[in-house]
């Protein structure tokens, strides 16, 4: 059998049909939540709920899906064709910032993704920081849109 702590299971807490607690998921298992008052009491939960499905699994003649291996073919390095016009203003604020503009670019993208999970995580305090009343974003050419916007659209319109 394989060892629990090898799956890939996510502690966080949130707000979970009204409730704070901690929520426990199992990527290999995406159909399983466990929720608990405590982080340890979470995590325990999901490693008994590994155990237990493989035994359930086993039973039932199936197989336990195996841990998720760690994807190491990504290299950190990206070719990107810009417009002109974008990689000139990105080149232009990455001197103004005093910086490398591959700095700038990481920077950039760092905070999408930060601002993208923000979107798309609903059931913890990341749907408060950014809802669409309250939050709004600097987008190119310094236009202020409300976060709300980007979320129907997708766009810096």
């Amino acid at each position: 059998m394989n060892d629990a702590k090898k799956y890939g299971i996510t502690v966080r807490f949130g707000v979970y049909d009204g409730d704070e607690c901690f929520e426990a998921r199992i990527a290999e298992l995406p159909n399983v939540a466990e929720y608990a008052d405590s982080f340890e009491e979470a995590y325990e939960l999901a490693l008994d709920t590994i155990a237990t499905t493989a035994v359930m699994l086993a039973e039932q003649g199936r197989s336990m899906p195996a841990p998720a291996q760690p994807a190491d073919d990504y290299s950190g390095r990206v070719t990107l064709r810009l417009p002109k016009s974008l990689h000139r203003g990105l080149a232009c604020k990455a001197e103004d910032e005093g910086v490398s503009l591959n700095s700038m670019l990481v920077s950039v993208l760092s905070a999408f993704r930060g601002f993208d999970a923000a979107l798309t995580e609903t059931n913890d305090e990341w749907h408060t920081m950014c809802t669409p009343e309250t939050k709004t974003m600097l987008s190119a050419g310094s236009k202020v849109v409300p976060i709300g916007q980007y979320a129907k659209t997708g766009a810096w319109q």
